[in-house]
């Protein structure tokens, strides 16, 4: 899985300051697209995408990790994840309807990364955490572990390409067929573990039982298969309990019941917004899953409304600390990897900092987009244009740019796009599985105190 001081004097003197975002974020409508807007849209996928095609085997079509500049000099890592290879996928389906390849290239890269995970050593048809790319063994040296949140992105990303290319959906439902989530679920609690240890023979001690986090993908999914019980959905936490004092908030709400299940529909509150709240604070946690899961359209009264307070929240945040950019989550360093986050929106919350990352501001292209327009220019303004599109991350207090590029957060960048300007391309594919349809109602019929 991937504290706040308030200065008055400061803030007072912010507040005479104008920030891109300084209209109100609630009076803007979630449906300005203009023609401009797109086309430096589309301009930026092609820079995005071509990390893809640097920086992927073309053996066995495994996306590198990460790529960082060392000098004039890229350092490649050579090593690949699940959630990896499902952005590489997801961004070159996406890559091909926005006409930046062309569908013969599309297929000739997907059917490379499907032989590979064919012959790939599994776990009751899941995935471990990490393969080398040159080859696609298990990179041992890095533990043998076996990622439920990891897994889950794997079959999103098969489940798409599957339906974007019939041709495909054959060997792409037979993988995701074996992938049996059963093998992580804890029927007692009706939460997932977080993953399997195959070298200890042991189930992770914690559960994944926040429910506003990125592991509600592989949930869906396992829902979608059958492969865990509907009411899974709503054994997870809405906030923690009340009486569980260490959370950030005491949180407010009622005990509503769906479909046997009594769900403590509690809510935090910022700034007078009413929201539930991630596990660490960060845009990933939040708005990852509604890449493939249409958690706005259908999530009206929950998933969708919260998405758009949590994105109002994160530059509203970011605007009370005076910063001229936002979007935190988690993102590269200078030297390495740190999670980020609006430490408010979180119930334990990670570490408070004046680092932003660019994936986050296209994560909320749905629910924000002038807003996200304007973060764009400002991020450019701080130098973070490179070679492959934008770099991950920076430190707006020490204007350092880390100058790296993640397969993950490229992945991000790409699908969050093409959702934007392709009218919900991504999502259309993932929902018209019957994976993807199945429980849909559970997105439907959710009420969160948030109104």
């Amino acid at each position: 899985m991937r504290k706040t001081k308030l200065v008055s004097l400061f803030l007072a003197v912010c507040l005479l300051i104008p920030m891109p975002w300084s209209s109100s974020v609630s009076a803007q409508s979630t449906d300005y697209k203009p023609a401009g807007f797109t086309s430096e849209l589309k301009a930026l996928s092609k820079s995005t995408y071509k990390y893809f095609k640097d920086f992927t085997d073309p053996e066995t079509g495994l996306t590198s990790d990460e790529v960082r500049l060392k000098g004039k000099d890229w350092e490649e890592a050579k090593r690949t994840s699940p959630t990896n290879i499902s952005m590489y996928m997801m961004s070159t389906v996406s890559a091909q309807q926005m006409k930046l390849i062309t569908k013969k290239e599309a297929l000739s890269r997907l059917q490379t990364t499907l032989a590979s995970l064919e012959k790939m050593d599994k776990w009751n048809g899941l995935f471990y955490n990490w393969y080398n790319t040159e080859d696609a063994s298990v990179k041992k040296d890095w533990g043998q572990f076996i990622s439920q949140v990891d897994n889950g992105w794997l079959s999103a990303g098969l489940i798409v390409v599957g339906q974007a290319y019939p041709e495909l959906n054959a060997r792409t439902s037979s993988l995701v067929d074996k992938m049996d989530y059963s093998k992580l679920y804890d029927p007692e609690v009706g939460q997932f573990r977080g993953g399997y240890d195959v070298a200890k023979g042991a189930l992770t001690e914690h559960h994944y039982g926040t429910f506003y986090t990125e592991p509600r993908v592989a949930s869906y999914i396992a829902i979608g298969k059958g492969d865990v019980p509907q009411d899974h959905w709503w054994k997870m936490y809405r906030t923690m309990p009340k009486e569980w004092d260490w959370q950030s908030q005491i949180p407010e709400g009622a005990t509503v019941n769906y479909d046997g299940v009594d769900v403590f529909e509690g809510h935090y509150t910022y700034q007078g917004t009413k929201f539930v709240p991630t596990w660490g604070g960060s845009m990933f946690e939040a708005l990852m899953p509604g890449m493939v899961l249409k958690e706005k359209e259908l999530g009206t009264r929950a998933l969708g409304l919260n998405n758009q307070h949590y994105a109002e929240l994160q530059i509203a945040y970011a605007k009370e600390k005076g910063y001229p950019a936002w979007g935190f989550s988690p993102s590269a360093t200078p030297t390495g990897y740190s999670e980020f986050a609006a430490t408010p929106l979180g119930i334990s919350g990670y570490k408070d900092s004046s680092t932003v990352t660019a994936h986050a501001t296209f994560l909320a292209l749905d629910y924000t987009p002038k807003e996200a327009r304007e973060n764009i220019k400002a991020l450019k303004k701080l130098d973070l244009m490179g070679k492959y599109g934008l770099y991950d991350s920076v430190n707006l207090d020490t204007k350092e740019v880390a100058k790296a590029y993640l397969a993950l957060d490229q992945g991000m960048i790409m699908v969050s796009i093409a959702n934007y300007v392709e009218d919900d391309l991504i999502r259309d594919y993932f929902h018209s599985d019957p994976i993807g349809q199945k429980p849909e109602e559970l997105l439907r019929k959710e009420v969160f105190s948030i109104e």
